[in-house]
């Protein structure tokens, strides 16, 4: 039950606080006021809090932020609602207080007992602390693609309607495969020729990693053999020669100063060192020198070789790495395709066997609705006869289907659309063809009455639901929003004076001016307050004695039905 709500700087609110429990709030709280005196806001307000989208058009002019604050009463057995705090980490024991500050920046943020929250775990808690019904909620009637969503809400066949939903995903997912594997299936022998052509060159050019690399480097030797001999043999005889010659002498010469003068010692047996790595160094140059060969054989064969590699690689990779990965990929896909026949015929399998779950349980929720579609149209006959509809009656109509796969949708079998007739004698025809404004709205709130009944919300917000409604409708219309408050928290926003003269509790919306800025206000009207709203209600600005008895009638009648 919402208790207390508190706005700051929300449009036209500067600042609000209602304390509803402490008014009687459990009960129909009404509230009036003139066309713009700002009872919209209050729904501003609710859909903030419910994880709604945020606007910045919405902070009041001058301020840097907009605050909304709300404090509910969890009932114990709520256990729907205990399970959700459970699931979110939130710790409640009696009381949830939900917060959220929209800045002038754009950033919004939420809190849930003082912790931040998201918008989604808002929202998930909202669809089971409040009901908002608004004056355009009663469209959704003249759409029989929500039809269907109707008849499951009140049959609670949405779990059911869930599972359905899943097993349809994955059967449409498995179907999806086997088409695939029936198209591989006829285009099988073309595609295991071409990829048998595949596996066939790569393997028989049969690639080694890295080999064009080396191939490349030994071509380059090939090509220049010539020049590579003759500088290498040039360098050999030098050294040979005149450098190793006089590298002997030295070290010869240096051992004999050495024996001479100790202090020659580390000298010479460097220049020893030296000698002997030229040595190493002049065997080294003539054994590369006697292996370059100017072979314009073995350059013609690397050549073939390279062309052969770069062909691959034009085709199937930049690299030969890439290369033999494709080869593996084809022969994998290659041994795939053998075994394609057996793939198909355990996917037709598995293909066969959801189809056949999936008939059973859209046979199950066909059943499931048209059971409530029963208990729908005798409960409705009753909602409606209290409101005014003589002899009318809602009917559910089923579209005609087979109970086969191929009727299979998203949601079963079934396509549903309401039938109505508002006059006695006349046959039910479409909802879409035949409801006025005044019998939607009505037909609306039957069902929302009858929804409330069956769910563990609490509160239920009307806003303006008494659109195009008057006389004896406007009457029965307030019985049963009277009705629906002895066992829920009802808040009903209207401008209908039988609704607001059954209120336990009465706020008046006023727009006023104070320095020079307009700020809407609200206000717990006492009883000769009501009887001044009431009467405004009535009669505008022509408010006579007649209207004020009226008014006072009004109000006494709703007192004693309460």
């Amino acid at each position: 039950m919402l208790c207390e709500l508190k706005i700051e700087n929300l449009a036209l609110i500067e600042s609000l606080h209602l304390d509803l429990c402490g008014n009687g709030g459990n009960g129909l709280v009404v509230m009036t006021g003139e066309t713009g005196a700002g009872k919209s806001i209050m729904l501003r307000a609710i859909h903030l809090l419910t994880g709604g989208r945020a606007s910045t058009d919405w902070i009041r002019n001058g301020s840097e932020h907009c605050t909304v604050e709300a404090l509910f009463e969890v009932t114990a057995d709520n256990v729907i609602l205990h399970g959700l705090f459970q699931k979110q980490g939130i710790e409640v024991d009696e009381a949830l207080v939900m917060k959220r500050v929209v800045s002038k920046q754009g950033r919004s943020r939420m809190y849930i007992n003082g912790s931040p929250a998201t918008a989604r775990m808002a929202a998930e808690l909202a669809v089971n602390l409040l009901n908002v019904a608004s004056q355009h909620d009663h469209q959704q009637l003249l759409q029989p693609g929500l039809h269907l969503d109707f008849l499951d809400t009140m049959g609670e066949t949405w779990p059911l309607r869930k599972q359905f939903d899943e097993l349809f995903n994955k059967w449409q997912e498995k179907r999806q495969k086997l088409e695939h594997l029936q198209v591989q299936e006829q285009e099988k022998e073309q595609r295991k020729d071409f990829l048998k052509y595949q596996v066939d060159e790569i393997r028989d050019v049969d690639p080694v990693p890295g080999e064009d690399e080396l191939l490349s480097e030994e071509k380059k030797r090939l090509k220049s053999a010539d020049m590579l001999i003759k500088i290498s043999r040039k360098s050999h005889k030098l050294m040979e020669h005149s450098l190793l010659d006089g590298l002997t002498q030295i070290r010869m010469d240096m051992s004999q100063v050495a024996e001479v003068d100790a202090d020659a010692k580390e000298l010479a047996a460097e220049l020893a060192g030296f000698s002997y790595q030229a040595e190493d160094l002049v065997v080294k140059l003539r054994e590369y020198s006697d292996s370059l060969n100017n072979d314009p054989y073995r350059l013609e064969e690397v050549n073939e070789r390279l062309n052969e590699l770069q062909g691959l690689k034009r085709k199937y990779g930049n690299s030969l790495e890439l290369v033999i990965s494709f080869a593996e990929d084809a022969a994998s896909e290659l041994q795939q395709i053998k075994n394609l026949d057996q793939a198909v015929s355990v996917c037709e399998a598995e293909v066969a066997s959801l189809e056949k779950e999936l008939c059973a349980q859209a046979g199950i929720l066909t059943k499931r609705r048209k059971k409530t579609a029963e208990k729908l149209e005798k409960s409705m006959k009753k909602e409606l006869a209290s409101l005014a509809f003589n002899q009318s009656g809602l009917e559910v109509h089923f579209q005609e289907h087979a109970n086969d796969a191929a009727a299979l949708r998203q949601n079963g079998w079934d396509k549903v659309e309401f039938f109505f007739s508002a006059n006695p004698g006349e046959p039910p025809r479409p909802l879409v063809k035949v409801a006025s404004g005044g019998e939607l709205s009505r037909l609306m709130l039957a069902f929302k009455c009858l929804l409330a009944k069956k769910d563990m919300v609490e509160t239920v917000i009307f806003d303006e639901v008494d659109a195009g409604i008057g006389g004896e409708a406007a009457e029965a219309v307030a019985r049963k929003i009277q009705e629906l408050s002895s066992h829920h928290q009802v808040f009903c926003i209207t401008h209908l004076p039988q609704i607001a003269a059954r209120g336990t509790t009465h706020f008046l919306v006023e727009k006023g001016v104070e320095d020079g800025r307009t700020q809407s206000g609200i206000n717990l009207l006492e009883p000769e307050q009501r009887v001044d709203e009431v009467s405004r209600m009535l009669a505008g600005e022509s408010v006579t004695d007649q209207t004020r008895a009226w008014a006072e009638e009004l109000l006494a009648k709703g007192r004693a039905v309460a």
